[in-house]
């Protein structure tokens, strides 16, 4: 409004200055009014632009009906049509482009209704101007009118394609953290997968094996001893197992000598340390063997290492299990089962064995980013049964 009303002190100042074509009369007071009236709009047209407009329109009509001379006030039916089309409403741009197409003939009718030309005797004469010659006046007086319009009409084209990039910007931004806060809780879920599953395994063998000491140590040292050994060796083991999983937190730089991970060619050391632990457990392979992707490696070898601990936990005593690994042409099927005590629904319903959920539940999750299918349940004939398939590319 200050800018405004800078300009409309200007179009004030130039409206009211004395010149010869002053008219007298009520013409006088009228044009007074205008140049007071008109600059007085200026000043809040970006406030209110559809009234201003409609009222600088009805002055304009009223103007022109009374036949009084816009003088330098007319400057202001200029910025009255930029303001239509930059500010207003749908209707009111309109209204300021007929309004500015219609000024241009109006004012030459009613001011220029005759041209003055001389006479062979040195008077002058006035006679009607031709068609052409009041066209290109009517069109010289509209142009301006015109063109401020088509400039406000680029202005908010142009306000409006910066909004629409602010917006584009924040919906990115917003995107962009709702994307981050995905990944950190992707992130999240598979290091509590891992230290979940190597914990969960190397804790439970080192108290099987703890407990065995600490029963056989009095009549039997070697026994106890050899179970001390297990359970440095398993100590060693989940060792490893947790730097290669702190491995991902490092940079790049230092993390390559970690990121290795346990597959399929490691459970025979698997089941060998699970029945250093006391579980009996067979081991058997069929189809082709071959090479498999990392992801998949690691899911078979989470997924028997999770069962097997479930079985130490939770199968009783002299449980037995059996885990099976079949490549086939297009498919990996892994069945961990076992003919212990098993489960009941209230176990399942949880979602784990252990009743606390996380055991199947990251089964599930390391089974679904492969695209796998997972089922688990009671083994006819007593006993758990887990059997998960995972997708393969065709053998060549």
């Amino acid at each position: 409004m200050v800018v405004d009303a800078a300009w409309a002190a200007i179009v004030l100042f130039l409206g009211l200055l004395p010149n010869d074509n002053f008219p007298e009369g009520w013409r006088f007071d009228a044009q007074i009014l205008i140049a007071v009236l008109l600059p007085a709009l200026m000043v809040v047209r970006r406030r209110f632009p559809d009234v201003t407009v409609a009222a600088a329109t009805g002055v304009g009509l009223g103007q022109v009906a009374a036949d009084v001379d816009p003088a330098a006030s007319s400057l202001a039916y200029l910025v009255f049509a930029y303001t239509g089309a930059a500010f207003g409403q749908k209707w009111t741009s309109r209204l300021a482009l007929v309004a500015g197409l219609a000024a241009g003939p109006l004012a030459f009718w009613r001011i220029h209704p005759e041209k003055t030309v001389p006479s062979g005797n040195g008077d002058f004469h006035t006679r009607p101007y031709t068609f052409s010659e009041a066209a290109v006046y009517a069109l010289l007086m509209t142009t301006p009118f015109i063109l401020c319009w088509a400039w406000g009409r680029l202005t908010r084209v142009r306000r409006a394609y910066l909004t629409e990039l602010e917006d584009r910007a924040a919906r990115l931004e917003r995107e962009r953290d709702a994307q981050a806060k995905v990944a950190v809780a992707a992130e999240r879920a598979r290091i509590a997968r891992e230290l979940h599953d190597v914990v969960a395994h190397n804790v439970s063998v080192m108290i099987v094996q703890a407990d065995g000491a600490a029963y056989v140590l009095d009549n039997s040292p070697q026994q106890a001893k050899e179970a001390l050994s297990t359970i440095a060796s398993t100590g060693r083991q989940a060792l490893v197992e947790m730097r290669r999983l702190l491995g991902v937190l490092r940079t790049a730089d230092t993390a390559e000598e970690y990121v290795p991970q346990p597959g399929v060619e490691e459970l025979p050391e698997l089941l060998e340390q699970v029945r250093t632990a006391g579980l009996q457990v067979d081991y058997a392979t069929s189809g082709h063997p071959r090479e498999l992707p990392r992801g998949v490696e690691l899911t078979v070898y989470r997924i028997v290492q999770e069962a097997l601990t479930n079985v130490r936990k939770h199968g009783g005593p002299d449980v037995h299990a059996r885990v099976a690994v079949d490549f086939g042409e297009r498919e990996l099927a892994v069945l961990v089962e076992d003919d212990g005590r098993g489960s009941t629904d209230e176990q399942l319903a949880t979602g784990g064995v252990d009743g606390l959920g996380h055991g199947l539940i990251g089964m599930r999750e390391r089974v679904g980013m492969v695209s796998g299918s997972l089922d688990v349940g009671p083994r006819p004939g007593g006993g758990f049964r887990i059997r998960a398939v995972l997708p393969l590319k065709a053998a060549h």
